[in-house]
């Protein structure tokens, strides 16, 4: 059997975890609102026309915050299109996704279902068709008390109240030539801050995310981050990171290593990030949002041939993934791989939620079931809170198709408020456990509490509304602690969550 060693001290702390790590996205797109989160014949619907077994998942998730509505729906988008009476509002055609949009579910309705979700709306506006008086409007919309034209229209269609949305979005992919509104890295970043800048002082509370590259290997990527960052530094508080990732050629030890790529991405733009605020003696710390992460490749071909059946038809069944148990071990590296960067990386959104490259599935008129992606989330925004610990590992390691030296144990861990530890692992060998010994004589007394597993010797196999359990968590060793080293076997091909606790 291989072994692997890590050190851990409270002391190799990298930084305080924010609960937004754990977030997620639904956009106007497929069906991830009508069919998804919304669906009014439905038998568990409440009377509102949302799914209450989709709320019970998403609930479960414990998704702090939820971005919307796009995505590349976004820059085509009119926001009032979105308020007032549901028989009053226009049906539109939907470019980005060859649809038709209905706008039956609207902000109103969107902020009801993620407030009944136990969530907050990290809100996107859009900076490609429209500009900074529309996001400026629809801030005051949001967020203003009363008294001008539209709070009190907020409050005339039936919101007395505030939303207080505290998370903007300036656009999405403004670089991507796909996007409604492209726009050059100066344009972007001119109309960035003075977006910013409106909305901020509609709501100084607010905080802003400016679009990064959308993709690393876009061939702007980072004279885009540095240009646009030039232009709207001292308004933003974030910039936007995406990735995707694949394996269309059944690389399955290539495809586990790809985290090592979103390690490099991130690392990438925080020095872009520090770059510009050096050059403008700017004390600000820029943050990053992953506001769009997950594996997707799945459904590309699919897409092309239901598009072309039925261009703008409504809620078409668009990017619907169907995840596998290899899918699950590269989401559960991802996230690892997000909570080493956790001092600069405080949001993220794993695209998307319900349906659209989702962790939760539904059919409509049927059930609702999670995907096998569902269950790293859902373990990391459960236990992946307090504070993010700076491991030192000593693993073997691979080498594959496009990096050397990949660690075969793939591991972090995170110290909680309460004075407990869990170690969040990936064990990527295809064949052989691990014997994992962990040093953790400056953390006193701890005992095992807990190892949850998730394993299956098909790394294709999948959960369906028939089979919703083929993939998913099960109980592992608990291993023993003994002087101050706990030793626990991690099994071949496995997502690991394993929670230590005070000793009594």
């Amino acid at each position: 059997m291989k072994k692997a060693r890590m050190i851990l001290d409270r002391d190799y702390a990298i930084g305080r975890i924010d609960r937004r790590l754990y977030g997620s996205f639904i956009e106007h797109l497929g069906r991830a609102v009508y069919g998804g989160i919304y669906e009014p014949d439905h038998p568990t619907a409440d009377r509102h026309g949302f799914r209450r077994d989709v709320i019970d998942l998403v609930r479960r998730l414990d998704v702090p915050v939820v971005r919307y509505p796009g995505g590349n729906f976004v820059s085509g988008f009119n926001w009032e299109d979105s308020i007032g009476p549901r028989d009053r509002r226009p049906k539109r055609l939907d470019l980005a996704w060859a649809t038709t949009e209905t706008n039956e579910v609207g902000l109103h309705e969107f902020v009801d279902w993620a407030r009944d979700a136990n969530s907050e709306v990290m809100y996107a506006v859009n900076l490609g068709t429209r500009g900074p008086d529309a996001a400026r409007n629809i801030v005051e919309y949001s967020n203003h008390r009363g008294g001008t034209q539209w709070s009190d229209l907020r409050i005339k269609n039936g919101a007395k109240e505030p939303f207080n949305i505290k998370l903007w979005c300036l656009g999405n992919e403004m670089d991507g030539p796909w996007q409604m509104g492209q726009k050059t890295a100066y344009e972007y970043g001119r109309v960035a801050s003075e977006a910013g800048k409106m909305m901020k002082l509609v709501d100084s509370g607010i905080e802003l995310v400016a679009c990064g590259s959308s993709s690393l290997t876009m061939p702007t990527f980072g004279a885009w981050e540095y240009e646009v960052l030039d232009q709207c530094y001292d308004q933003v508080d974030y910039v936007s990171i995406h990735r995707y990732y694949g394996n269309s050629t059944g690389d399955t030890p290539g495809f586990l290593a790809r985290s090592m790529d979103m390690n490099e991405f991130i690392k990438t733009v925080v020095a872009i990030c520090d770059a510009v605020g050096g050059k403008k003696h700017s004390r600000k710390k820029l943050m990053l949002s992953f506001d769009e992460w997950n594996v997707w490749y799945h459904s590309n071909a699919q897409d092309r041939e239901i598009v072309k059946r039925n261009k703008w038809g409504v809620a078409l069944p668009l990017l619907e993934d169907i995840y596998n148990f290899e899918d699950a071990l590269l989401v559960g590296s991802m996230l690892i791989t997000m909570l080493r960067n956790a001092d600069r990386v405080k949001i993220a959104c794993m695209a998307q939620l319900v349906n659209v490259i989702a962790p939760i599935m539904t059919r409509n008129g049927g059930g609702a079931w999670a995907q096998t992606i569902y269950w790293p989330l859902m373990h990391a925004s459960r236990y992946g809170r307090g504070t993010a610990l700076r491991p030192i590992v000593q693993s073997p390691a691979y080498d594959c198709s496009d990096y050397t030296d990949v660690p075969l144990l793939d591991a972090t861990a995170t110290l909680g408020d309460d004075g407990s530890l869990t170690i969040f692992a990936v064990n990527r060998d295809l064949e052989e456990d691990i014997e994992l010994t962990c040093d953790l004589r400056a953390f006193g007394e701890l005992r095992p509490a807990e190892h949850i597993l998730l394993h299956h010797d098909d790394v294709k196999a999948v959960n369906t509304e028939d089979q919703p359990d083929t993939v998913s968590p099960q109980k592992g060793g608990h291993g023993k602690v003994d002087g101050g080293y706990f030793t626990i076997r991690v099994p071949a091909l496995s997502w690991n969550v394993i929670r230590l606790e005070k000793a009594e």
